[in-house]
């Protein structure tokens, strides 16, 4: 087999729920070694999650690492996780700021006794400031981070059925480690990475928080829509589909032929883009009347023939049943020791030399307990895992 992108690498993961765990488990699929440390109570309370045998909302994050149950109320739990950090390469937690110090396993300690150590603290609202010690999740990311107000109706607000703050912290944990991961091959030291649901929600508003620096105007949902000119409508068959204009003017006429207006090509109201951002929602309604006049098929039959670009709405159903989606390999059946198999869907990258790939399902509790411990020359009953 090829060598994957993190051969050797070694991750202790003290994390629950969505954002450690996502960080983790991009890079177990990378190819490291991830070791998950779990209470005796049950572990990650996201096992909790589905069914007693698998759950699939913990499956989700936890592929293809590793589970050990250590008991961090306990000294010799506490002393074990210690020794496996000492010669572990990355270290991912996510407790409320505080905790890991306290249990004697925060940075500077850890450090000490390894000085190669990549350690991460993921956190509601970072380390140190006036929000530090508050209880944060998902949802309080995304709306103190401003994503929620560019996603819903500020006058009639909808939480999403997506935990995208979560998700993103995630991805900007493992994009920290993964930069502390290359400074250490020339400085030959690891270091501390930081990220928290507020910072990495509003870094990812960056687009918006631009144009807002340049133009002092609080971005709504529509700002973008119209900027862009994106659209999303409604078929005759009650089918929705989207098209994105962005900039060459060739997208705009090419649009007016499908819906039966070129006259509007030459429009002195709509030839330009500034002028269809300023009448956006006039071309919204007109657009919207006639898209519903016939069914989606023969719309994004027209547009791509048009080389609009524009696509189905779909959900999830639809969405996993696509050819292009089926073509990709997308989806994945994992081999499970309690239901036989599972599906996941793969990660969104491909390495031609250093393949990500899913190896395994999530761990069962406490499935590796017996192998990581005896590494460092503890027993399963010790105390450690009790």
């Amino acid at each position: 087999m090829a060598r994957t992108a993190l051969d050797g690498i070694t991750v202790l993961e003290l994390a629950s729920y969505v954002s450690g765990p996502y960080a983790g488990m991009m890079l177990a699929d990378l190819g490291a070694e991830v070791i998950k440390i779990e209470s005796p109570d049950g572990g990650d309370p996201f096992r909790g999650w589905g069914a007693a045998e698998y759950s699939a909302t913990f499956g989700s994050v936890n592929r293809n690492k590793k589970s050990v149950v250590l008991d961090l109320k306990t000294d010799a739990g506490r002393d074990a996780a210690r020794t496996l950090a000492a010669t572990a390469d990355v270290l991912i937690e996510n407790y409320r700021v505080g905790t890991m110090d306290r249990l004697g396993l925060g940075y500077k300690d850890l450090a000490a006794a390894n000085p190669r150590l990549i350690y991460c603290s993921v956190t509601a609202f970072g380390p140190t400031g006036p929000y530090a010690a508050r209880p944060g999740y998902d949802t309080v990311g995304q709306a103190m981070g401003a994503l929620l107000s560019v996603l819903t109706e500020m006058d009639e607000p909808r939480a999403m059925g997506i935990s995208l703050s979560d998700h993103l912290t995630g991805m900007m944990a493992a994009y920290g480690i993964l930069g502390a991961i290359c400074a250490r091959e020339r400085t030959g030291r690891g270091q501390r990475v930081e990220t928290s649901l507020l910072s990495s929600t509003l870094a990812f508003l960056g687009e918006n928080a631009a144009r807002y620096f340049e133009d002092g105007e609080v971005p709504d949902r529509k700002t973008r829509n119209r900027t862009a000119q994106v659209y999303a409508f409604v078929a005759g068959d009650g089918k929705p589909f989207v098209i994105h204009l962005s900039s060459p003017n060739k997208f705009w006429a090419g649009l007016c032929r499908v819906a039966g207006r070129a006259d509007w090509i030459e429009d002195d109201r709509f030839a330009r883009a500034a002028g269809r951002r300023r009448h956006y929602d006039m071309l919204e309604a007109e657009l919207s009347a006639i898209f519903r006049t016939k069914p989606r098929a023969h719309w994004l039959d027209a547009l791509l023939e048009a080389d609009v670009p524009s696509g189905p709405l779909y959900a999830l159903d639809e969405a996993l049943a696509d050819p292009q989606v089926q073509h990709l390999g997308m989806i994945r059946e994992i081999p499970h020791p309690k239901v036989g198999s599972v599906k996941l869907i793969g990660g969104g990258v491909t390495l031609s030399d250093t393949p990500a790939d899913i190896r395994t399902a999530a761990p069962l509790h406490g499935e590796h307990t017996e192998e990581i411990l005896a590494r460092i020359g503890r027993a399963a009953k010790s105390g450690a895992a009790e």
